[in-house]
């Protein structure tokens, strides 16, 4: 099956004259290509930690702040996706 990454006006005709069968096709490989995009991106979480340590004027505190932050962020989007 072809990779519609675009909505033209191509797009547009081919999905007018899809079957049922074709569509849930379509509509699958739609979903596993935003699924796989969204899980390409990852963060090592002890190396940004690491990292951050690493600049000048961030204590030990300051980076637990830093990172507090950082985990109710990691915290909503993974509610998101429940």
């Amino acid at each position: 099956m072809e990779d519609f990454r675009t909505f033209d006006r191509a797009t547009y005709k081919a999905i007018k004259n899809m079957d049922r069968e074709t569509m849930q096709r379509f509509v699958t490989n739609v979903y596993m290509n935003g699924k796989n995009d969204s899980e390409a991106v990852s963060v090592d979480y002890d190396d940004l930690r690491a990292d951050l340590a690493k600049i000048k004027g961030i204590g030990e505190n300051r980076l637990n702040e830093i990172m507090d932050v950082i985990d109710s962020h990691l915290s909503a989007s993974e509610k998101l996706e429940e």
